[in-house]
């Protein structure tokens, strides 16, 4: 193993670690780690993939400096340690079709790294992934859902998040969220950039659909001009 798959190995054990910790507390939680446990993730079976940078690298750089949760500092370290060896990519046509209108936020700043998945940098899955997602300050990603069930473990200080309906909650560093298949969410960003590990289970390969709700327009003008 050379150093660089070692940083990545380090930020995917100190995850994994966090996450058994947290057992029970989530139902998604004890499904990951179910399915986890029989992946052969031995350093051996690690890939050595060329890393990839991002022109969004002074947010992601601000976005891990972010984190400030102690309980979240080992992954923090983690992941600034193995942040140049990792390959960074935007969302826009690999999850949604080219049609979609996802906003001029989330076209302008989000970014994703699988550390689990196909194309992964650390060990190739095809029908799992376990990475970090972004998105930049001010920032709405649309309502929408998809067939993979889906985990975030919040690492930013506080996110906005909403359900299938209007009602918006804040969600602070730490937090578990465990969206179910085909079950609706949305995220809105606030004046730092937004930071997560996300897991998708299992039919990983499904497209993302949007969910119209009439008050999108509004929520961006109010991130636009810094309103909470």
């Amino acid at each position: 193993m050379n150093d660089k798959q070692h940083r990545i190995g380090a930020l995917l054990h100190s995850i994994l670690r966090y996450l058994e910790r947290r057992r029970g507390e989530v139902q998604g939680v004890d499904l990951i780690l179910d399915k986890l446990a029989v992946m052969d993730l031995r350093p051996e079976q690690m890939g050595d993939v060329l890393p990839q940078a991002t022109r969004h690298d002074e947010v992601l750089i601000k976005a891990i400096a972010g984190i400030k949760a102690p309980e979240l500092s080992h992954i923090a370290s983690c992941l600034q340690a193995a942040k140049d060896d990792l390959v960074w990519r935007e969302d826009n046509a690999q999850f949604y079709p080219p049609s979609v209108d996802l906003g001029e936020g989330y076209t302008k700043c989000n970014l994703h790294t699988m550390l689990i998945g196909p194309d992964a940098c650390g060990y190739t899955h095809e029908d799992f992934s376990l990475g970090i997602f972004m998105l930049g300050p001010r920032t709405l990603y649309r309502d929408h859902n998809h067939d993979a069930p889906e985990l975030y473990l919040n690492l930013s200080e506080k996110s906005g998040w909403r359900f299938g309906t209007h009602r918006w909650q804040d969600y602070h560093a730490g937090s578990l969220i465990w969206n179910r298949s085909g079950a609706p969410h949305a995220t809105r960003v606030y004046d730092c950039p937004f930071i997560s590990v996300f897991v998708w289970l299992e039919n990983i390969k499904a497209r993302c659909n949007l969910i119209n709700f009439d008050d999108w327009a509004e929520i961006e003008r109010h991130l636009a001009r810094h309103e909470q």
